[in-house]
C-alpha cells in the first residue's frame, strides 16, 4: 500500500487530468485544483489551495453541494474569464454517510461544442426513430409475389420463377426498358430470400463517375490516393456481405471494372483499392441493364465471359405497352401509393381515362405512368380522375399516335352529327325543310348526310 504522499500526489495527477476540477472540504476550503482551471483563474495553485472558495470563485454553488449532499449535474456556470462551461459537481461521503466535502468537474468548455453535438445527438434521435418504425412496419408486412403487381402472362411467369429462384442465391440479370420496374423485381428477389434481413444494397453504375467508380465498389486501404479517409474506406460489396447488391446499368461498367467484377462473382473474394488484403465476402449480385448486352459484346464493350456469369438467370421485364392488362392494376396500386404520399384520397380512374391510356405506347414505361397519375392527383385530390384531369397528357397521345387519335376524334365528330340531324327531326316532326333550316345547312346536303348515316327518314316524314 501506497505512502500518505503517494496517495496525494496520485489524487494531484487525477484531478489534473480531469482538466477544470476543484475540490474543496466540508468548510468550503480549496484542497485540490487542476492546473488548467488555475491558469484559467489567474492565479497559482499555492495562492489558491487552502483558501475559502468564495473568495476564489464568489459564484460558486460547492457549498450548495456540501449543504445538501445532492449532486447537480449539467449546470451552465460562467467562469472568471467570462466563458461559459457545463459543470457537473458531486458530494464526498464519509463512511458514516456524512458529507466530507464536495469537488466539480467540467464537461465542456465550449459551449458552441456542446451546441453541435446537441443536435447531433437529435438527429441520431430521429434516424433512431425512423429506422424503428420501418423495421417495424417491415416486420410486421410480410412480403409475397402479390406486391409484385401484374396480371398479364408474362408478369405472372416471371413471378413464377422468382417464386423457384429466390433462395437459391443465383445470380440473377434484369433486362429491359427504362421505367419498366426492373428495380421492383430486385427487390422481389431480395426480399423473397433467405437474406432478407441481411444488407441491401444498391449502385447505379451510371450515375457515379468512372474514376470514382472502383473505389465506390471495392472501398480503398488508408493512402491508397491522395484525399483518402484515414483508415480507408469499406466500399459497396463489404456492406452488401451477409445479404445482397443490386448493379443497376450494369452495362456501363467500364471493361476494367468489368474483369474484376468477374474475379468477385468467381471467387466470392475482393480488395480494396490500394490494399493487400483478401477479404471474403457471402452475398447474392443481382444486375439491371436496359441495353443489348450481347450487342455490346459484338462490339468490343462488354466481356463476353462476364456476361455468362451474371445471366446465370435472365428475366425480361416487359415494356408496359406489351401487357396493356396490367394498365388498371398498376392505375389502383399507384393511386394508393400517392394517396399515401401526398395525402389524396383519389378513388380511381374513369373508364374513359384507362382507354385514354391504352391509346398511348408509354416509352417511359410505369415510372412514366405513375408521374402522369401523380400530376392529376395533386391537381385533383379527391374524387375519380376523368379525362378532363388529364388535359396536359392528351397532346402527348396523339403526338405519339396520331392517326389512331385522329381516327377516334372523326368517330367522337360523326356520333354528335347522328344524334344532332336526329333531334332535330324530331323536333321538327320529320320536315326535312325545317331540319336543315334548325341544323344550319342545305336542304341537299342533309339529304346526303341521312343517306351516309341511315337514318330512315320516311318514317318520319
Amino acid at each position: 500500500m501506497g505512502t500518505q504522499l503517494e496517495l496525494d500526489e496520485l489524487l494531484k495527477r487525477m484531478v489534473d487530468a480531469l482538466y477544470l476540477c476543484i475540490v474543496i472540504d466540508a468548510d468550503g476550503t480549496v484542497r485540490y485544483i487542476s492546473q488548467a482551471y488555475a491558469e484559467i483563474i489567474g492565479k497559482a495553485e499555492a495562492e489558491i489551495i487552502g483558501r475559502p472558495i468564495h473568495s476564489i470563485i464568489p459564484k460558486s454553488k460547492l457549498l450548495d453541494v456540501v449543504r445538501t449532499g445532492k449532486r447537480m449535474l449539467g449546470d451552465i456556470f460562467i467562469m472568471n474569464n467570462g466563458e461559459a462551461t457545463i459543470c457537473n459537481r458531486f458530494p464526498i461521503l464519509g463512511d458514516d454517510g456524512t458529507v466530507q466535502g464536495a469537488f466539480s468537474t467540467a464537461t465542456f468548455q465550449n459551449l458552441d461544442i456542446v451546441a453541435r453535438l446537441s443536435g447531433e445527438l437529435e438527429q441520431l434521435r430521429r434516424e433512431k426513430v425512423l429506422y424503428q418504425k420501418q423495421l417495424e412496419t417491415l416486420s410486421h408486412m410480410p412480403f409475397d409475389l402479390d406486391s409484385v403487381i401484374g396480371i398479364s402472362p408474362q408478369i405472372l411467369e416471371i413471378k413464377q420463377t422468382i417464386g423457384m429462384i429466390a433462395n437459391a442465391d443465383l445470380t440473377v440479370l434484369l433486362t429491359g426498358e427504362t421505367g419498366a420496374g426492373k428495380e421492383v423485381f430486385a427487390n422481389a428477389i431480395h426480399q423473397m430470400s433467405n437474406r432478407k434481413f441481411g444488407p441491401y444494397i444498391k449502385v447505379n453504375c451510371a450515375a457515379i463517375p468512372k474514376d470514382l467508380l472502383e473505389a465506390e465498389l471495392f472501398g480503398y486501404a488508408e493512402g491508397a490516393f491522395s484525399g483518402a479517409v484515414k483508415g480507408g474506406k469499406v466500399g459497396k460489396f463489404e456492406q452488401a456481405d451477409h445479404g445482397t447488391i443490386l448493379l443497376d446499368e450494369i452495362g456501363e461498367l467500364p471493361l476494367q471494372l468489368q474483369s474484376k467484377l468477374l474475379r468477385v462473382l468467381q471467387e466470392r473474394e475482393i480488395e480494396r483499392v490500394g490494399g493487400v488484403k483478401t477479404i471474403k465476402l457471402d452475398m447474392r449480385v443481382i444486375c439491371s441493364t436496359n441495353q443489348n448486352l450481347e450487342t455490346m459484346i459484338a462490339e468490343g464493350r462488354f466481356r463476353r465471359d462476364l456476361y455468362y456469369r451474371i445471366n446465370v438467370v435472365e428475366m425480361h421485364i416487359p415494356p408496359l405497352r406489351k401487357r396493356m392488362e396490367d394498365l388498371l392494376p398498376l392505375c389502383t396500386f399507384l393511386i394508393e401509393k400517392l394517396n399515401r404520399s401526398h395525402g389524396c384520397i383519389t378513388a380511381g380512374v374513369s373508364e374513359e381515362v384507362l382507354e385514354l391510356f391504352c391509346q398511348y405506347d408509354w416509352p417511359g414505361n410505369v415510372r412514366e405512368l405513375e408521374h402522369v397519375l401523380e400530376r392529376a392527383a395533386v391537381m385533383v385530390p379527391c374524387g375519380t380522375l376523368g379525362v378532363e384531369h388529364f388535359k396536359f397528357f392528351a397532346p402527348r397521345v396523339f403526338q405519339a399516335n396520331p392517326m389512331r387519335t385522329s381516327d377516334a376524334l372523326q368517330d367522337q365528330k360523326r356520333k354528335a352529327e347522328y344524334e344532332a340531324i336526329q333531334n332535330a327531326l324530331i323536333s321538327t316532326n320529320g320536315n326535312k325543310t325545317k331540319a336543315a333550316q334548325l341544323l344550319k345547312i342545305p336542304r341537299s346536303l342533309l339529304y346526303e348526310k341521312l343517306k351516309r348515316y341511315d337514318i330512315q327518314f320516311d318514317a318520319l316524314e
